[in-house]
């Protein structure tokens, strides 16, 4: 019988150890999942490892219990259990639940007392047991039968009688007694002060216990001590009281109940996708009855297909290729073995509604065998992107789950995809209609879809024997920079080593730490700008990165993306990648080359037009998103600046300073501008005082100043905020979401980013909303007109155009209107337009 193991969970102490180890951690709805996460870990640990066939978790309950009574100041110190913690717990008893594991615990009692009752009772019952906790509390309940296992310290530590003799130097039994004399800081126990561990120890050692030790005061030798001693029996005893654990609690010892289960995987995989944790999930075993069972595509030949033109009205469709796409037209599920002009011709009819998932992809790679998807209707990618912008991943495995609550365990053929796209549009709609996303949805975001896979399509001329000039020219500029950095540093090292950098900049030149990371003192590009002013080597540094990066990034891998079939680079334009509703690029990201830098500036010029017959074209949105903060806001001085056309920068800064425009100086006038744009983002006293090289008090009198000018600005800003606290959400102009679940934070500072995204998002979002309701529209017009233009890039606020120098002047005058009509606001939309050979030697028109 006693080869029988308990195993008991000292589990509150692991949630708190594993809540204030683990930072930042939380769902991208807001939910805390730090301690969850933490708690996880060590439990799938400790079941691999120790793989006990019997085992329980016990928690407090409250922080009213018996000892509380006993002395009022016991714990008084611990703050209550933070707002973040208190909302994994009962999570954390979910999770255990669903791993089959028992839980014990007692009002009035803590954890500790629920262990020692559990043990003694477990050794009556012929159980040896196992405590898992790291308190030294704990230790008091070793002996033949119990022992404590601490998991922390590589492969943790197992405490028999033996262990805590040779830690302590006293048998477990005595742990309350060097507990009594030393106190404890951590649960305020007080013991007695002038007290520590090494003379509680010895006492212990010479007297057996505090009883023995209270009735022999006279016998210790040394005066001060035998004094505290006297002078603290009283708290002594308490003490000893107070850290004695209560082995007589009235808890059921049930052996069935204690013996480990199968796990409940399904309510595992239900509350590890809801926190997110994806490698949990991953490694949980598939269940059969949540798994998307195999669906097979009925081949049929494309003369079939004749039968359904005319008459369907909807096809979903999933695949990459021609050869290779799987179509649901009702119910039936089927493939054309070999495709032909039927298939291609169901899929270019307008009249047929096309639902897939990623269906940019799909029409990219079906022009590429020129065939044109039209009827674009319903991307199941998209409808996901519009319900929760703050996703990571919009594959169809994870929406799968979260729709329809099914778990894909294979990969997927065209069949079970094409069947699966089909389901989830059904939920996909009635969110999209539940959260009044459905317009937005259908005349924006859907149109974009064919907008951007033309523009995909249509790719980027460049100038290669440019950019092959520009990468010798940087070659020959970092071999002097190395040189430089060498002979500034005072020695060759690996300049990409961070450790190696360290070891320069703090050790050898004995710069001043600004900052740490994990692997010691920061070398990142804040901490090389304010060691700038130190020393010349971290601005030739910052050089080197900059040069390297652009070296690498652009001017060596823009030639290599260039595909040898059209010449042209076809950078991709992603719809789902922002939460704000911005385009990002990728492959390469165009949105991200510098242009105040002379390099970004050469870059530039090396996108070139089709030909001499052709010219670029760039339309910017001039100051987007102050106009559409007028709109939002409503402020009656910032509209009727814009009405009137005039510098809003100068307007501004004679407001706040309160002298005409004339007299407004440049140095007022860059002051006014960097406060117009940051009040966008933001912006703080410290911000604009660290910006201008002014005061804090400085910087807040001229915020308020303009608060003051601007009182409409003001009260939109605490509308939004108030508004994101109590819906979750903020919209944009055309009803776009975004969810800030940290608007209402404890922690001041995730708060106050949370605040000024609440803020930001229906400006930049509705910025966004604009440009693209923009791009349909002229996508719309270029198509009517059969004109020769071609849209390329779309970066942040700037639409680029490759157009036929003969159709420019018309063209011009269309996108102008376009742009600058296409969503009437409160104040006039103003679109700089420039042309020119390359996108960096340009004209305004």
């Amino acid at each position: 019988m006693k080869n029988k193991n308990l195993y008991l969970i000292d589990a509150t102490a692991f949630c708190y150890r594993a809540f204030y180890a683990l930072k930042g951690l939380s769902t991208t709805f807001g939910q805390p999942t730090n301690a969850v996460f933490g708690f996880v870990n060590m439990l799938n640990k400790l079941l691999k490892d120790q793989q006990p066939q019997y085992l329980a978790a016990c928690f407090d309950v409250s922080r009213d219990t018996f000892r509380q009574k006993k002395f009022a100041d016991y714990k008084i110190q611990r703050p209550p259990m933070p707002d973040g913690l208190s909302s994994q717990i009962q999570i954390i008893k979910d999770v255990i639940k669903a791993y089959g594991i028992p839980i014990y615990e007692m009002e009035g009692f803590e954890a500790d007392d629920v262990i020692a009752t559990m043990a003694k009772k477990a050794s009556r019952h012929g159980f040896t047991t196992t405590v898992v906790s790291s308190d030294k509390d704990m230790l008091q309940l070793v002996d033949e039968f119990t022992h404590v296992f601490s998991p922390y310290k590589d492969e943790g530590v197992l405490y028999d009688e033996e262990k805590v003799i040779e830690r302590f130097g006293i048998e477990p039994k005595a742990i309350p007694d060097i507990i009594a004399l030393m106190g404890d800081s951590v649960d305020n126990i007080p013991g007695a002060k002038g007290i520590g561990e090494k003379t509680a120890v010895e006492l212990i050692r010479q007297f057996k216990n505090v009883d023995n030790l209270l009735l022999n005061t006279d016998k210790i030798k040394q005066g001060k001590i035998s004094n505290i001693i006297r002078d603290n029996t009283e708290i002594i005893n308490l003490s000893r009281q107070l850290a004695v654990l209560n082995d007589n609690l009235e808890l059921e010892f049930d052996v069935d109940k204690l013996k480990v289960s199968s796990p409940d995987y399904k309510e595992l995989f239900r509350l590890f996708k809801y926190l997110e944790f994806k490698k949990f999930v991953a490694d949980l075993p598939v269940q059969e009855d949540d798994v998307l069972h195999t669906v097979s595509a009925e081949v049929i030949e494309d003369e079939e297909i004749k039968g359904l033109i005319g008459k369907t009205k909807e096809l979903v469709t999933c695949g990459d290729s021609l050869n290779n796409l799987a179509c649901v037209v009702g119910k039936k599920v089927f493939r054309v073995s070999s495709a032909g002009a039927n298939l291609k011709n169901l899929l270019e009819q307008k009249d047929v509604k096309k639902i897939g998932h990623d269906l940019k992809l799909l029409k990219t790679a079906l022009a590429k065998e020129d065939v044109g998807l039209q009827g674009v209707y319903f991307d199941t990618k998209i409808a996901a992107y519009l319900i929760n912008p703050a996703r990571t991943d919009y594959s169809l495995n994870e929406l799968a789950w979260d729709y329809l609550k099914k778990r894909i365990s294979h990969d997927l053929n065209t069949g079970e995809q094409a069947s699966l796209v089909a389901d989830l549009a059904l939920e996909l709609e009635k969110e999209l209609r539940n959260k009044s996303l459905w317009e937005l949805f259908e005349n924006t975001e859907m149109p974009l879809v064919s907008v951007l896979a033309e523009m995909e399509l249509n790719g980027i001329k460049l100038d290669t024997e440019l950019l092959g000039h520009l990468s010798r020219d940087l070659e020959r500029r970092l071999i002097k920079l190395i040189e430089n950095i060498y002979e500034i540093s005072g020695s060759q090292f690996n300049i990409n080593s961070p450790k190696q950098l360290r070891e320069i900049l703090f050790e050898r030149l004995k710069l001043p730490v600004v900052k740490r990371s994990k692997t010691g003192p920061s070398t990142d590009e804040e901490v090389l700008r304010r060691l700038s002013d130190k020393h010349a080597l971290p601005a030739l540094l910052l050089e080197y990165r900059q040069l390297m990066k652009l070296k690498s990034t652009y001017v060596d891998t823009l030639p290599s993306l260039i595909d040898p079939k059209t010449g042209r680079l076809h950078a991709s334009f992603n719809q789902t990648g922002t939460e704000t509703g911005r385009l990002s690029s990728s492959n390469p990201n165009l949105q991200n080359i510098p242009i105040k830098t002379d390099i970004g500036s050469k870059i530039r010029q090396a996108i070139i037009a089709s030909s001499d017959n052709d010219c670029l074209l760039a339309c910017d949105y001039s100051q987007v998103e102050l106009r559409i903060l007028a709109h939002l806001s409503g402020d009656a001085n910032l509209i009727q600046a814009f009405k009137d056309n005039k510098d809003i920068h100068k307007a501004t800064a004679a407001l706040i300073y309160n002298t005409a425009e004339t007299d407004v100086t440049d140095t007022m006038r860059e002051m006014a501008k960097r406060v117009n744009f940051g009040i966008v983002y933001g912006l703080t006293s410290y911000g604009l005082s660290r910006d201008l090289g002014i005061s804090n008090e400085e910087a807040q009198i001229f915020i308020d100043a303009y608060f003051t000018r601007y009182s409409g600005v003001k009260d939109f800003i605490t509308k939004e905020i108030t508004k994101a606290a109590k819906d979750g959400f903020v919209t944009t102009i055309l009803g776009r979401r975004r969810f800030i679940p940290e608007i209402n934070n404890k922690n001041q500072g995730i708060r106050q980013f949370a605040q000024r995204q609440a803020v930001n998002t229906p400006i930049q979002g509705s910025a966004s909303d604009l440009i693209k309701l923009a791009m349909v529209s002229i996508h719309e017009d270029i198509k009517k007109g059969n004109i020769r233009a071609r849209m390329i890039m779309q970066i942040h606020d700037e639409l680029v155009f490759d157009v036929s120098k003969k159709e420019a002047g018309d063209f011009i005058k269309m996108v102008r209107d376009r742009m600058e009509n296409v969503l009437k606001l409160d104040v006039p939309i103003r679109v700089s337009i420039k042309k020119g050979q390359n996108w960096l030697d340009m004209r305004e028109v």
